[in-house]
């Protein structure tokens, strides 16, 4: 079976969230053995049998739209299938049966409910996608009050393990100084980043309250996740949210 992660949030009943892990699937070399992305190298076939054993575990109702992600900040709404992914960093969608994906191999993965669970999310915030807004744009597209929308982050690398140079510490700070207390000094003279407590900051601001999840870290748990930082060639991993028909 392919291996997942249950998402920790009280998400509204029907709602079903969670991270893929890299376990129980057919890929090998460095994309053992649950590698869903179809970008990274990996034969075609293996990467649909992956899927479909995903899909069938974790009991999706209908495939995702994948998306072409290319760390910016558009939302795409109630997508169709197409025979090309689009270009997007999040997904939303409305109604039952329907599910939103992103794939991630140390960039953050966020999902997000509505509390009546009318509406669902993911987003993709890599470092990029983050400083640019690509969460509070996910928010923003959503109709649901902020103070009404649950969020869970998914595995990303941990501070300890995102080592980041000046540039990006000042690009953070120059857009808001208080993310200041994200970065902490390495004893290179570089900087360690915690990409959760700047997407918890970034949620906090646009109004949201309720924010779970955090603390893994995919570069530490060579087990049960893939990292690209660690790696170089590596698979990923998929975080999905959907909300069963009634």
């Amino acid at each position: 079976m392919a291996g997942w992660l249950k998402a920790d949030w009280p998400a509204p009943a029907g709602v079903v969230a969670g991270t893929s892990l890299r376990s129980g699937g057919v890929s090998g070399g460095p994309y053992d053995s649950l590698n869903l992305g179809a970008h990274v190298g990996d034969s075609a076939g293996c990467v649909e049998e992956n899927r479909r054993r995903f899909l069938e575990t974790c009991k999706v109702p209908a495939e995702p739209v994948w998306l072409s992600q290319v760390h910016g900040i558009r939302v795409i709404v109630d997508p169709p299938h197409a025979a090309v992914a689009p270009e997007a960093d999040a997904i939303l969608v409305r109604g039952a049966g329907k599910a939103c994906a992103v794939l991630t191999a140390d960039c953050l993965p966020v999902l997000f409910t509505s509390q009546d669970g009318d509406e669902v999310a993911a987003a993709h915030a890599g470092w990029r996608g983050l400083l640019n807004g690509v969460l509070e744009a996910t928010v923003a597209a959503m109709t649901a009050p902020p103070g009404r929308i649950l969020a869970w982050f998914g595995p990303a690398i941990s501070q300890p393990s995102f080592e980041v140079g000046p540039e990006l510490h000042d690009q953070f700070c120059d857009r808001d100084p208080a993310a200041a207390l994200h970065f902490a000094r390495n004893a290179r003279g570089r900087w360690q980043a915690d990409l959760y407590g700047l997407a918890r900051q970034r949620l906090e601001a646009a109004g949201l309250r309720q924010v779970f999840g955090g603390g893994l870290c995919t570069y530490a748990d060579r087990q049960r996740f893939f990292s690209y930082r660690r790696d170089g060639e590596c698979g990923r991993m998929c975080s999905f949210v959907f909300r069963n028909p009634p």
